[in-house]
């Protein structure tokens, strides 16, 4: 038998060794680039053919080595993604071409940002992208698209000559905006006390409002969180869905196995009135960053989705000395909550000259509009004009 060497892609995460998929991802890399919580999304059954994502993880070998690789999927859709380009798809179908299937490096379901191209070099990063953009060339596919790449995939991405889409996330950070170098907050008081009186003022009457509901709350871990737990944060997950007039991509399965396979990067937070729960909140965690993911609760009540999705969360980082709680996709709300203005990517490789043209007309506009917005946005920004820190 042959040692693979050269581009190989993969109908399963579970065709490659996790500790050889892991040993590819940076220090700070999200939970949800792990091989454990991938193959929780395919062994579940939420990522597969019959749900528009097809597995086709880019692998880069050499001499029986996996030095590179790209979480892929083969899209029938653009569903789950979180930068829309069903313009771009109609587009196509006006002229009669074909948008679908397309090529997606991409956590499905999950606006987290996060590495795309794995490798243990620059060259072999590039390399895996070289090989990657002519396969897809080859197999007469109409694009590829990266999205939430880091930073330090942008430089490779542009090398490439992908184009380049921003977009707009919501972030906390657990130091003064003006000192971001200076010490973590002590406690949720000095947080407030960075911001200007009328936002300091909202979030204390907010959270006097959410108290009044009488309720207990509970973090949990995979460790701690039982059977009962899961299966009533799925019933708010589902309940949420519901509400939008959506159907949940994920399945209880799905949540079983990051509890088993994961349980140190999984935070459960409970809401319960005595015995009996009421709201949920669903976070991913690592030593840094906590991420807010799902949310739902079985009565409506006024500013619990405020108190548990993200005051809490803020006092979950500042008491584990996370650094960075981010908020997940939208939501300019969460501006007057103290998160800040974050910067995020995608990029795109479009096989036909013509709309890649066309393409690129459309994302320089975009990025003014950007722009413009984000200034906007951040003369609304809740901080005082000179805050003292939180030490």
């Amino acid at each position: 038998m042959h040692a693979r060497h050269g581009l190989h892609l993969l109908d399963a995460i579970s065709d490659v060794a996790p500790e050889a998929w892991d040993a590819l991802l940076p220090s700070d890399a999200p939970p949800c680039l792990r091989h454990a919580y991938l193959h929780a999304l395919e062994a579940s059954g939420c990522v597969c053919p019959e749900t528009g994502w097809t597995p086709r993880h880019a692998t880069l070998w050499a001499d029986a080595e996996l030095v590179a690789a790209m979480p892929l999927y083969l899209k029938t859709h653009s569903w789950g993604e979180y930068v829309f380009d069903w313009a771009w798809a109609e587009a196509y179908h006006r002229h009669g071409l074909d948008y679908y299937p397309k090529w997606l490096s991409a956590i499905p379901f999950t606006p987290i940002p996060g590495p795309r191209l794995l490798g243990r070099s620059t060259a072999s990063r590039q390399a895996l992208l070289t090989s990657v953009i002519q396969h897809a060339r080859q197999s007469g596919l109409s694009s590829l698209h990266l999205l939430f790449p880091m930073d330090d995939d942008l430089g490779v991405l542009e090398n490439a000559r992908l184009s380049i889409r921003h977009g707009v996330q919501f972030h906390w950070r657990n130091a003064d905006p003006h000192d971001p170098s200076g010490p973590p907050y002590r406690d949720f008081d000095a947080f407030l006390a960075s911001l200007n009186h009328d936002k300091r003022k909202k979030i204390r009457q907010e959270r006097r409002r959410a108290a009044t509901h009488g309720l207990s709350l509970r973090w949990e871990d995979g460790h701690s969180a039982t059977t009962a737990d899961w299966a009533f944060l799925y019933r708010c997950y589902a309940t949420t869905y519901a509400l939008h007039r959506s159907t949940p991509y994920l399945s209880p399965a799905f949540f079983d196995r990051l509890a088993s396979d994961l349980p140190g990067h999984v935070r459960l937070l409970l809401a319960e009135r005595g015995q009996s729960p009421v709201a949920s909140a669903f976070f991913l965690c690592d030593d840094h960053t906590l991420y807010g993911r799902y949310w739902g609760a079985t009565e409506n009540l006024p500013f619990l989705h405020f108190e548990l999705c993200y005051y809490q969360a803020i006092e979950y980082c500042i008491q584990h000395g996370l650094q960075r709680f981010e908020g997940g996709a939208q939501g300019e709300h969460k501006l007057a909550r103290g998160l800040q203005l974050v910067r995020t990517h995608s990029a795109h490789w479009i096989a036909d000259p013509r709309f890649r043209t066309a393409v690129d007309d459309y994302l320089t506009r975009e990025r003014g509009q950007m722009d413009f917005y984000l200034d906007e946005l951040a003369e609304h920004a809740p901080f005082k004009a000179s805050a003292k820190g939180g030490s």
